[in-house]
């Protein structure tokens, strides 16, 4: 191998985090990451403020906590370059799966370490279920309509999920107001979460320059 080859090699090797870190730092994740450290100590407030769990804000207020980190990591989707990026080649689907299960995963385990050795209605399994599915509203929303745009998604489904809990609903497609072991709820949240996230693989969130 000569002297050449080595610098070349060494370049192609690092392309691809140099790529990553240049869309994470694009989409804005370090604020997004922050703001859902801000979700979190929220929602370690109230709770603190019901520690047994009960009344009608008990599940309600929580699950704003949730819309909250679904917007972000909508919001993260958008895209400074608007659609000129989508000819940027195929890794950039990649970098979009990858940054947005990550922060999905951080937005799951934030709210559960806020509510670490607290009474959270449905616990961590219900928790994960309802980030998922609204994190999949979301991204539906993102695909459609835009990443600055995206928060619309989970606070709707959160203001629709609120009346059915308030009501007593009993339907799976508002899956917030059952119960974390409830198979028709579970399937739904998580259809919606791999609906929104292959559209925004795929296609990436619909926001022009201008936006």
């Amino acid at each position: 191998m000569t002297t050449a080859e080595t610098p070349v090699r060494g370049r192609m090797t690092a392309a691809p985090g140099r790529a990553f870190r240049l869309h994470v730092v694009s989409r804005g994740v370090p604020v997004a990451v922050a703001a859902i450290g801000g979700c979190a100590v929220a929602l370690r407030v109230v709770l603190h403020w019901n520690p047994a769990g009960s009344g009608p804000g008990a599940r309600i207020i929580p699950l704003l906590m949730v819309a909250g980190v679904a917007s972000i990591v909508g919001i993260a989707t958008r895209s400074p370059f608007g659609e000129s990026e989508r000819a940027t080649g195929q890794r950039l689907a990649a970098l979009r799966l990858v940054t947005t299960i990550t922060l999905t995963l951080l937005a799951v385990g934030g709210l559960a370490a806020g509510s670490a050795g607290a009474h959270l209605q449905y616990g961590i399994l219900g928790l994960a279920r309802d980030v998922g599915g609204l994190v999949g509203v979301a991204l539906v929303v993102a695909a459609i309509a835009g990443g600055t745009l995206s928060w619309l998604g989970p606070l709707s489904f959160w203001a629709m999920s609120s009346y059915a809990i308030n009501e007593r609903w009993t339907t799976p497609w508002l899956w917030p107001d059952r119960p974390p072991h409830d198979i028709g709820a579970a399937l739904t949240a998580t259809l919606v979460f791999v609906l929104g996230l292959g559209l925004l693989t795929a296609r990436g969130a619909r926001d022009s320059v201008d936006d």
